[in-house]
């Protein structure tokens, strides 16, 4: 099982400092960014699961930084604790109102924070475990629906013919919108390591995923030199 990544916000670094220690100690995997404009590029580039976000920043402020995030496509439910030296009434409501989930005021003790962490994750897996049993899924964009359970897809309710590889491939790509992913991790994620395959192999599976996909195919991106995306919204 893959250890829930913290990305830590934080430009003071004994703090920093102190917050990873505690956060590696209790089996975290821990990210750190110094001020607002890193800790973007990070949140866009990895997997995060949770995000400690310290209000006072250079640059652009945790505000700032907590308002973009919320914003992105797989920003929208990542928990986000403020950490703050306010203590002032006001400054606590703006930062809630600006998409925190919750906030911590410095000092605070590491055993609090590691508390409040995992009782953020927690509440996160069950949100995730209930809309999963309740609705096992996706409604993308353009009317494409992806049923996980029937091994199904649909375009304005119409059935599309998918082969196993290219109902796989899309599953795959829709699960994670926005992330760009190479040919190689295509294959390895739809078959697993070491499976030898040509790029050509995969472009020809995702140029016929897209013919049937009809409209839809467009949802599905090429990233130049790169390789293939999920487009989060409608184009």
């Amino acid at each position: 099982m893959n250890k829930p990544t913290i990305l830590v916000v934080e430009d003071e670094e004994d703090i920093q400092q102190l917050v990873s220690f505690h956060l590696i100690k209790e089996g975290f995997f821990v990210l750190c960014a110094d001020d607002g404009d890193a800790a973007i590029d990070i949140f866009k580039s990895e997997r995060v699961d949770l995000i400690l976000l310290d209000i006072m920043l250079p640059g652009k402020s945790g505000l700032d930084v907590c308002q973009i995030i919320r914003k992105e496509p797989n920003g929208r439910t990542v928990p986000i604790i403020m950490l703050t030296a306010r203590s002032e009434e006001i400054d606590i409501i703006e930062g809630l109102n600006t998409g925190a989930d919750d906030y911590i005021t410095k000092p605070f003790s590491p055993k609090v924070l590691i508390a409040r962490v995992k009782a953020h994750l927690r509440r996160k897996q069950e949100t995730e475990n209930r809309t999963l049993t309740k609705r096992n899924r996706l409604d993308l964009p353009m009317g494409l629906v992806v049923d996980l359970d029937l091994h199904r897809a649909t375009v304005g309710g119409e059935k599309i013919e998918l082969t196993v590889s290219e109902f796989n491939i899309l599953k795959f790509l829709a699960q994670r919108p926005e992330r760009v992913f190479s040919r190689q991790q295509i294959i390895d994620e739809i078959r697993g390591t070491g499976y030898e395959v040509t790029d050509r192999a995969v472009d020809v599976q995702i140029h016929g995923l897209r013919k049937k996909l009809g409209k839809a195919g467009c949802l599905i991106e090429t990233v130049r030199g790169v390789g293939y995306r999920f487009k989060a919204d409608e184009l």
